[in-house]
């Protein structure tokens, strides 16, 4: 799955979270309109509730792109 992907369906439920990217926390709906082509073609993972990850080469879980955070 496609970091747009996951940021259209984060955006498209409505849920009140914010993504954290250790500067910043973002909606997902900033992010997309924000971010380069190339970014939001990154393979990523969801760990609902915790973080959105890259997906390596080798199909293995990379770096973590955004901590999910509630918002207040």
């Amino acid at each position: 799955m496609s970091l747009r992907e996951i940021l259209e369906r984060i955006q498209k439920d409505d849920k009140p979270i914010l993504l954290n990217d250790s500067i910043k926390d973002w909606e997902a709906g900033a992010l997309l309109e924000n971010l380069s082509a190339p970014m939001l073609r990154t393979q990523a993972y969801l760990q609902p509730g915790l973080y959105i990850a890259e997906i390596n080469e080798s199909g293995y879980l990379g770096r973590v792109l955004y901590k999910v955070k509630q918002k207040a």
